[in-house]
C-alpha cells in the first residue's frame, strides 16, 4: 500500500508552497521537475515514487508544461480542485509578474540602432543555438523508429509546401498509429487523404513561415490572441519548445509582431523562473499590450489547467491506452518537423537582420558548444547573457 499522502494544509499555505516553487523555478522543465521531485517526493511524502513516475510519463504524453501540470495534478491531490488551481497558479506567477514587467520594460525603451538593441541581435544569435539543441533533446525522445521519422520529414515537407499544421498533424498521427501497428494500407489512405485535403486547401507560401515580418495587419483582438494561445497550448507536445511554430505563425505570421521582437521574447523567457511557455506572455504584449498578455497566457495555460482539473481521475489510464499513445506520437513527430523549418527560418531572418554575419554566427557556434557540452540549470541563461555582452561590444 502507498501510504503516502499531502500534508494537511490550509488553502493559503498551499498557494504559498507553490509560490515558492514558481520564485525557484530557474533552468527549464528537467530542474523543475527534479526540484519538485527531491521536495514533494522524496522529503515530504506527498505521492509515492512509483506513482509519481508514472503520472510524470501521463504528462510528457500530455500536450503542457510538465512541472507546471504536476503542481495542479499534486494541489488536486492535497485540497481537490480548488487546491490544483492554487498549486497551478502559484507556480506560475512569479514568471507572468516578471515577463510582464520586462515586456513593460522592452516596449518603453529605446532599442533600435542602441547598445540594447546590440545586446538584443546577439541574444537572438544565441536563442538559435537554445532552439537547435532543444529541437535535437526533442527528437532523441520522440524520433524514436522510422515511421516516427518519415512523419516528421513528411510534415516538414508539407509546412515548406504551405499546408496547415491543422491537416498534417491529424495525419502524422494517424498514419503513425496505423503503419506501426502494420496497417500500411490504411496508413496510405490516410496520407493520400490528407493530400486531397490539402491540395484543395492550398493558398501557396511557406506554412510555419507565411507572412513572417510582412505588413501588419489590424490590431488583433483579445479573443484572437486568446485562441492563438490555446492553439499553442493545446500542441505543446514534447517540450515547451513545440509551441514555438504555432504562437510565430498566429502573430508574426499575420504582422502583429517582428522575428526579432519573437527572438527577443524567447531570449527573456530563458532567465525567468517559469516554464519557457512565458514567452507568450510577452507575444501577447507586444501584440495587444496587457489585455493581450494576459489572454494569450491564459490561452497557453489553460490546457495545462484542464487536463488534470477535469481528467484528474482519470489521468493515469492514458499510460494504458495504447491507440491513443501512437496517435499522439505520430503528432509529436509532425511538431518536430515543424520546428525544425521555424528554426531555419528564424536563422535566416537573424542572419539577414544582423550587421556583422561573422559575429553573429560566431555568438551561435560559441552558444551551441557551451550548451551542448555544459549540462546544467545555467546553461540556458549563460549563453543568453554571452550573447548579450557579445553584441553589445561587437554588433553596435
Amino acid at each position: 500500500m502507498d501510504d503516502a499522502r499531502p500534508p494537511d494544509l490550509s488553502y493559503p499555505a498551499l498557494f504559498l508552497r507553490f509560490l515558492r516553487f514558481g520564485m525557484m523555478a530557474f533552468g527549464g522543465p528537467v530542474a523543475q521537475i527534479a526540484m519538485i521531485r527531491r521536495e514533494l517526493v522524496e522529503e515530504e511524502r506527498w505521492i509515492g515514487s512509483d506513482r509519481f513516475n508514472k503520472l510524470l510519463a501521463v504528462m510528457q504524453v500530455l500536450p503542457g508544461p510538465e512541472a507546471h501540470e504536476l503542481c495542479v495534478h499534486l494541489g488536486i491531490r492535497a485540497k481537490g480542485r480548488l487546491g490544483g488551481l492554487l498549486a497551478g497558479l502559484g507556480f506560475m506567477l512569479p514568471g507572468l509578474v516578471l515577463m510582464l514587467a520586462l515586456a513593460w520594460a522592452y516596449t518603453r525603451l529605446p532599442i533600435q540602432g542602441t547598445l540594447l538593441g546590440a545586446a538584443f541581435l546577439g541574444v537572438q544569435a544565441a536563442v538559435i543555438a537554445v532552439i537547435v539543441r532543444a529541437v535535437h533533446r526533442i527528437g532523441e525522445h520522440i524520433l524514436l523508429d522510422p515511421w516516427l521519422w518519415a512523419a516528421a520529414i513528411a510534415a516538414a515537407a508539407a509546412s515548406l509546401a504551405g499546408v496547415s499544421f491543422w491537416i498534417m498533424l491529424p495525419a502524422a498521427g494517424a498514419a503513425y498509429a496505423l503503419a506501426s501497428t502494420g496497417r500500411h494500407a490504411l496508413a496510405a489512405i490516410v496520407v493520400a487523404l490528407a493530400i486531397g485535403v490539402a491540395a484543395l486547401t492550398w493558398t501557396g507560401g511557406a506554412g510555419a513561415a507565411d507572412g513572417a515580418g510582412g505588413a501588419r495587419e489590424v490590431t488583433p483582438t483579445t479573443l484572437a490572441l486568446f485562441w492563438a494561445g490555446l492553439k499553442g497550448g493545446l500542441l505543446t507536445f514534447g517540450g515547451a519548445y513545440t509551441a514555438i511554430p504555432f504562437i510565430r505563425n498566429d502573430t508574426v505570421g499575420r504582422g502583429w509582431m517582428t522575428d526579432a521582437q519573437f527572438l527577443d521574447g524567447l531570449g527573456l523567457s530563458g532567465i525567468l523562473p517559469a516554464p519557457l511557455v512565458i514567452f507568450a506572455t510577452f507575444v501577447g504584449w507586444i501584440s495587444g499590450g496587457l489585455a493581450g498578455a494576459l489572454a494569450m497566457t491564459a490561452g497557453m495555460f489553460l490546457p495545462a489547467f484542464a487536463f488534470s482539473l477535469l481528467l484528474y481521475e482519470r489521468l493515469e489510464a492514458v499510460v494504458e491506452h495504447k491507440r491513443l499513445q501512437l496517435f499522439l506520437a505520430g503528432v509529436a513527430a509532425g511538431v518536430v518537423g515543424l520546428i525544425v523549418v521555424t528554426v531555419v527560418d528564424l536563422a535566416r531572418t537573424t542572419a539577414a537582420r544582423t550587421p556583422n554575419l561573422v559575429v553573429s554566427a560566431l555568438i551561435l557556434a560559441v552558444a551551441l558548444g557551451i550548451i551542448y557540452r555544459w549540462r546544467s540549470k545555467l546553461a540556458t541563461p549563460v549563453v543568453l547573457a554571452i550573447g548579450a555582452s557579445a553584441g553589445a561590444v561587437l554588433l553596435r
